[in-house]
């Protein structure tokens, strides 16, 4: 499993679901429609998604982090 980050390409809106598609292995397209059909159910999936918008960082600010440090 890679690191959970959100990538910098492949991104439709905030990157969340591509993050989380490269996380399990799926494909960005499969955890879209997982979410989208998940907020027909009651619940805060919404408030979810931009929570691991803000909280997840950039791929490109984890890389630096990682430059940086050696």
């Amino acid at each position: 499993m890679s690191r959970l980050a959100r990538p910098t390409n492949g991104r439709m809106i905030g990157g969340v679901c591509a993050a989380l598609a490269r996380r399990f292995g799926t494909s960005a397209t499969t955890m879209r429609v997982i979410f989208l059909v998940s907020c027909l159910l009651p619940g805060p999936q919404f408030l979810l998604y931009i929570a691991l918008w803000i909280l997840l960082p950039s791929e490109d600010k984890v890389q630096s982090k990682a430059q940086t440090a050696w």
